[in-house]
């Protein structure tokens, strides 16, 4: 139980930074300087989720949609409880099972984990509320 905690723990931290680091353009290795795409909607309001062909179900507003080595991450607009209940009810409708004992749910973040996917590894879906309105999404298949 002690393990699962730290394990935790280090996942918030490593999401918490990753959006520290993308709102304030941390790692900037632009050298024209270009400007870089901004954190929130579109600028036309539109969701951007069709730009990305992955397995991973995304909610419908999904926008800065990034796939990186078989993790999907992207921003949403939608509630902790919306978000959950969304991967609830795709994951259930699929035949996966939710690890209830491994669902945390703490100070505008959240874990999950569901058991069913083909490869025999777990769906972890975790996210961290931005302060802004939007929170981050990041899925990702592990041996759990």
């Amino acid at each position: 139980m002690k393990h699962d905690r730290i394990f935790l723990a280090l996942i918030v931290l490593v999401l918490a930074s990753l959006a520290c680091q993308t709102l304030t353009g941390g790692g900037n290795d632009n050298p024209n300087n270009l400007e870089s795409p901004t954190i929130g909607a579109p600028p036309d309001g539109s969701a951007t989720n069709q730009q990305i062909s992955t397995e991973f179900p995304m909610t419908a507003d999904a926008y800065n949609i990034t796939e990186v080595s078989g993790s999907l991450i992207f921003y949403t607009k939608l509630s902790s409880e919306e978000t959950m209940k969304f991967y609830r009810d795709e994951y259930r409708a699929r035949g996966y099972t939710e690890r209830e004992i491994l669902t945390v749910v703490s100070d505008g973040t959240f874990s999950m984990v569901f058991d069913g996917d083909p490869s025999g590894k777990a769906v972890i879906i975790q996210s961290v509320d931005l302060g802004d309105g939007s929170r981050t999404v990041a899925i990702r298949l592990e041996d759990v």
